[in-house]
C-alpha cells in the first residue's frame, strides 16, 4: 500500500518543506529584504492564510477533475510560485509570489489526503493518512533543516530547490498514481459541515493546536538564538531534532488511531504540549536541554492532526474529501494565526518567552477538545446523535 501512496507523500513533503522552511530563513530574509524579523515572519502568515482559503475554494473548482489531474495542475502552480519567489528582489514581490505558491499548495494538501483515504481499506485508513501526512511531517525533519542549510549562503537557492522538489513530485504522480474519481460537491456542500457544531468544534481544536505550536515555531530561530549562539549549523541540527519528533509523533498517532479512541490520543497530546510549551524558557538553558525540549515539542506537535482526521472520516465517510479539505484549512489558519500572534507578542515579550502565550492558546484548544469528545452517532433515520460535545 505504501508504494502506491509514495508519490502523494512526496507531494505533501514538497508543500511542507515550502511552508516551513521560511521559518528557518527568517533572519536572512529579513536582512536581505531590509525588513524586521516579525515583518518577514508575516510571509509565513500570508502563505498559510492563502492556503487555508484556497483549500476549499480551489478544491471545489477542481472537484470535477480526477485527483491525479487536480494534483498535477496544483503542483504546476506550486512550482511556478516558488520559482517566482526565488527570482523576487523586494518584500512585495516575495509576498505576491508566496500567495501564488500557496494557491497551488492549498489543493495539494487536501487532495492528497482524500486520495489516500480512497485507496486504503477502512482498517488501514489511519496508517494510510499518517503515511501521506508523514510527507508533511518529514519535511520538518529533513526538508526544513536541509532547506535552512542550503540557504545559509543565499536563501533564494532554497526556493529553487523546493521548486525542483515539486517538479519531481509531479512526475511521480503522473506516472505512479491511477485516476481516482470522487463525487464532486458544490461549494455550498463543501461548507455545509460548518453548520454541524461538532464538526466546527473539531476544526476549532485543529486550528488552536496549530496556532499554539506556530506562535513559537515561526520564530524558533530568534527564540533559540541564545543557546545556538547564532550558529546556522547548530540551528539546523535543532530543527532536525524537532522534525524527527514531529515524524515520530505522526507515525505513533497513526498506529494508535487504528487501535484506540482518537479522542484519548488527542487529549493526551494537547495536555503534554501545554506543559512542554509553558516550561520552554526554563528548560532551554543549554544546547543539550534545547535538543531534548525541541524533540518533546515536535512529538507533541506531530500527534493531533492524525486523530482529528480519523474522527472526521468516522463521522461522515461519504464526505471525506470535504471534511479533510476543511481540516487542511483549519491547519493553515492555525499556522497563519500563530505567525501573526507571535509577531504581535514580541511587542511585549522576547522571542525566548513565546512559549508562554503559545501554551495559553494550546490550553484553550484542550478545553475545546474536552467539549467535543466523542463522535456523533447516527440514528436510524440518518441524523447525528451526539455522544459528546456541543449540544
Amino acid at each position: 500500500m505504501h508504494r502506491r501512496l509514495l508519490p502523494l507523500a512526496l507531494a505533501t513533503f514538497a508543500v511542507g518543506t515550502d511552508g516551513f522552511v521560511i521559518a528557518g530563513l527568517l533572519p536572512a530574509i529579513a536582512d536581505d529584504l531590509d525588513v524586521s524579523v516579525p515583518t518577514a515572519g508575516q510571509l509565513v502568515t500570508v502563505f498559510a492564510l492563502t492556503l487555508a482559503v484556497a483549500a476549499p475554494v480551489l478544491g471545489w473548482a477542481t472537484s470535477a477533475l480526477d485527483r491525479r489531474t487536480a494534483l498535477l495542475l496544483a503542483l504546476g502552480v506550486f512550482v511556478v510560485g516558488n520559482a517566482a519567489t526565488a527570482l523576487a528582489t523586494s518584500y512585495g514581490a516575495v509576498m505576491t509570489a508566496r500567495v501564488v505558491t500557496a494557491a497551488g499548495a492549498g489543493i495539494i494538501s487536501s487532495t492528497a489526503s482524500s486520495a489516500a483515504a480512497a485507496v486504503a481499506p477502512p482498517e488501514r485508513r489511519g496508517r494510510a493518512l499518517a503515511f501521506v501526512l508523514g510527507g508533511l511531517t518529514l519535511s520538518s525533519a529533513i526538508g526544513l533543516p536541509l532547506g535552512t542549510l542550503i540557504g545559509r549562503g543565499d536563501w533564494h537557492l532554497t526556493l529553487w530547490a523546493v521548486a525542483a522538489l515539486g517538479a519531481v513530485a509531479a512526475l511521480g504522480i503522473a506516472f505512479g498514481i491511477p485516476r481516482i474519481t470522487l463525487p464532486a460537491a458544490t461549494f455550498r456542500a463543501r461548507l455545509a459541515p460548518l453548520k454541524d457544531r461538532w464538526v466546527l468544534g473539531v476544526l476549532t481544536v485543529t486550528m488552536l493546536a496549530l496556532t499554539g505550536t506556530y506562535l513559537l515555531y515561526t520564530y524558533i530561530a530568534p527564540a533559540l538564538a541564545e543557546v545556538t549562539n547564532g550558529s546556522e549549523a547548530t540551528l539546523t541540527a535543532v530543527l532536525f531534532v524537532f522534525g524527527l519528533g514531529v515524524l515520530g509523533g505522526n507515525l505513533l498517532a497513526g498506529r494508535l488511531s487504528d487501535r484506540h479512541r482518537p479522542e484519548r490520543i488527542l487529549l493526551g497530546s494537547l495536555a503534554a504540549a501545554v506543559v512542554v510549551l509553558a516550561t520552554g524558557r526554563a528548560a532551554v538553558e543549554t544546547l543539550g536541554t534545547a535538543f531534548v525540549w525541541t524533540a518533546a515539542l515536535g512529538l507533541c506537535a506531530g500527534i493531533p492532526v492524525v486523530p482529528q482526521q480519523a474522527r472526521l472520516i468516522a463521522h461522515a465517510p461519504a464526505a471525506t474529501p470535504v471534511l479533510l479539505g476543511l481540516n487542511a484549512s483549519a491547519i493553515y489558519v492555525g499556522v497563519a494565526l500563530g505567525g501573526a500572534l507571535g509577531g504581535l507578542a514580541q511587542q511585549a515579550v522576547s522571542p525566548a518567552w513565546l512559549g508562554v502565550p503559545a501554551a495559553g492558546v494550546t490550553a484553550l484548544g484542550l478545553l475545546v477538545a474536552l467539549a467535543v469528545t466523542g463522535t456523533p452517532r447516527r440514528a436510524k433515520g440518518g441524523a447525528p446523535v451526539r455522544s459528546g460535545g456541543f449540544r
